[in-house]
């Protein structure tokens, strides 16, 4: 059995990888940074990424048979605001992890971020050159370029997603749903665009990647882009809550702290060749996110913080 380490398996996608990597299998070990979750189907270790000396024996004593590092600090606002901790978890820790899993000769897989790219032209596929807007962007192409210095066959793969957290507030999923399920207008920005997975999909590319030893850059994203206003027309169509409440508005209109980059359609060509089959679209994930709610999937994940 492949005993996999997960960094940041109390985030969205760190928790979600963990329970697709134990139901297929994997001896799941999840990492932390305080806090320590409840009842989980797979061990669990407190482990503070800006400690960049403890790192190695960290990982060692794990003993793990491949990383994939999901951990980072991820809120733009708070990298923005705390500029040298985003240098130390996002860009610093994943070099030293890389090293190490190299000196254990171990696959590494560094979760990175469509972000690193500006927007202003969209469809972006792995041979463009990344142009990052802000300090989590930023902090996370300097991540990148960590691993791939300290160990190039490392598999880094360019993300977005969303899906069900812990918390119940982690996704932009989880914001339409929480607030249209209530009756409570939102704002959708229609200029805002990106090629968003679920995040169950997510796991299971990321899983058959691996398995395939796959190396370099790869963008792990839907095959289809929209608009968020868009997508949450269609969350709200799939659970039939009034997408009327969805007011259809520019980013510039929105009041954000931070930066960001607009147009962020990517091209999956590379991952979907590699692979040997399409991606999923957008209809496909909100269809596994209903699924998931009907099956429970927001109860199970709230109990791990019970």
């Amino acid at each position: 059995m492949t005993r996999l380490l997960i960094t940041g398996v109390s985030g969205l996608l760190g928790i979600n990888l963990a329970l697709e990597a134990v139901q297929n299998g994997y001896d799941v070990v999840g990492w932390t940074n305080s806090r320590t979750l409840k009842n989980t189907p797979f061990q669990q270790a407190t482990v503070a990424l800006e400690n960049l000396e403890t790192l190695p024996a960290a990982l060692q004593n794990a003993r793990p048979d491949a990383v994939i590092h999901c951990a980072a600090i991820a809120n733009l606002d708070v990298a923005e605001q705390n500029p040298q901790l985003a240098d130390l978890v996002n860009a610093q820790a994943p070099g030293v992890l890389a090293q190490t899993a190299k000196t254990m000769g171990i696959p590494f897989v560094q979760i990175s971020t469509d972000a690193v790219f500006d927007g202003s032209k969209g469809n972006y596929s792995e041979d463009d050159t990344p142009n990052p807007r802000n300090t989590y962007a930023q902090s996370k192409l300097a991540g990148e370029e960590s691993v791939r210095q300290a160990y190039p066959d490392s598999l880094i793969a360019r993300v977005v997603f969303y899906g069900w957290s812990l918390n119940g507030k982690r996704s932009l999923a989880e914001f339409f749903f929480n607030n249209l399920s209530q009756g409570k207008p939102v704002n959708g920005f229609k200029d805002s665009i990106f090629s968003p997975l679920y995040v169950r999909d997510l796991a299971d590319l990321l899983l058959e990647a691996m398995s395939k030893r796959l190396t370099g850059t790869y963008h792990f994203f839907s095959k289809e882009s929209l608009s968020k206003y868009d997508f949450g027309v269609a969350l709200a169509r799939r659970f039939e809550l009034d997408e009327n409440l969805i007011e259809a508005m520019q980013t510039s209109q929105g009041n954000l702290l931070t930066k960001r980059s607009l147009n962020l359609s990517i091209n999956t060509a590379k991952l979907q060749n590699a692979l040997g089959h399409d991606l999923p679209g957008i209809a496909e994930g909100v269809e596994r996110l209903f699924d998931d709610y009907q099956k429970g999937l927001r109860q199970q994940l709230a109990a791990f913080l019970a």
